[in-house]
């Protein structure tokens, strides 16, 4: 099964409350290419980057077989760069700058042998970007995901609106299924956005854990206790990285064999919040996986007798 992974590649300096974190490397493909690389083979990341962007980190997601044919290095220019500050709770943050540079003009070049993909995963980027990716596609992928947040719901509205039809699965946090839907509660938020078009819904809750939806059918997927959050930048690409990751291992795109994905979803993004960046996903083992996974599925299981 082959997977096409299209997003942002950037530097981030990221200040928490336990510490600071000048100019490391982040995106949304970068966080979603690391992740799912742990569950499938075949992966193409589609991207820009500048000059500036380390060579040494290329090397490594390399070494981890993703191909990186579709990433466009611009030479003489400078790599999208955000900065941001998070509050005590670590669920919202401050912009505090944001340097579109090369993605001011991104335009998304998938690779001739990949426009058959079976899986897309289209990272946070403009509807119009995201949709253009969709248009390169020569065959409808089996399944395509896409993330989107609540700034091109204010903007770009519209033409989010037209992307929606196109997939099968939307990524979103409860804040954006709310504004998306114009409906507080969660259940009917999710029942207006299938109307949208995606056959499925997934919303984050951070670390209140994650919701799938499709029609009638929902399911909840709690979120592991964690002693310490260092660093919650890039956990939701972590989730879609191995969400998208392992229905491309296992070849099924059923309602129950995404719900065993929500749960590596949700492992692999456990992990990536323990430091800063990409750190802790380029350093874990199988095993760290495995068990973790084993962590998530204790959490809801449980037998009941009379």
């Amino acid at each position: 099964m082959s997977t096409v992974v299209v997003g942002t590649m950037a530097f981030d300096s990221l200040e928490t409350p336990f510490g600071k974190a000048e100019r490391i490397v982040g995106g949304a493909a970068t966080y979603i290419g690391l992740s799912a690389s742990y569950l499938a083979k075949n992966i193409q990341m589609v991207s820009v980057i500048g000059e500036d962007f380390p060579q040494e980190f290329i090397t490594d997601l390399k070494s981890r077989g993703l191909r990186l044919d579709g990433v466009e290095m611009k030479k003489g220019e400078k790599s999208f760069y955000w900065s941001g500050k998070y509050h005590n709770d670590m669920n919202t943050r401050d912009t505090l700058d944001t340097q579109l540079n090369v993605l001011a003009d991104f335009e998304p070049n998938v690779p001739a042998e990949d426009r058959n993909a079976d899986f897309l995963m289209l990272g946070n980027l403009t509807p119009a970007v995201q949709m253009s990716v969709i248009d390169q596609m020569t065959s409808r992928p089996k399944l395509v995901v896409l993330d989107t947040m609540n700034f091109w719901m204010e903007i770009a509205l519209d033409d989010l609106k037209k992307v929606l039809k196109k997939v099968d699965v939307v990524t979103i946090n409860d804040e954006e299924a709310r504004i998306l839907s114009g409906e507080y509660s969660l259940v009917k938020a999710a029942r207006k956005i299938l109307k949208m078009g995606p056959k499925y819904l997934i919303i984050k809750k951070g670390e209140h854990g994650a919701l799938l939806f499709n029609n009638e059918e929902v399911f909840f997927a709690p979120a592991l206790p964690l002693e310490e959050v260092f660093d919650p930048t890039g956990a939701g690409d972590t989730f879609a990285g191995g969400f998208i990751g392992f229905l491309a291992r296992s070849e099924d795109i059923s309602f129950e064999n995404m719900k065993r994905a929500i749960i590596y979803g949700s492992a692999m993004a456990s992990f990536c919040v323990e430091k800063f960046g990409t750190e802790r996903l380029q350093n874990l083992t199988q095993n760290e996986i495995d068990n973790r996974v084993q962590q998530f599925i204790d959490l809801t299981q449980v037998e009941i007798k009379f």
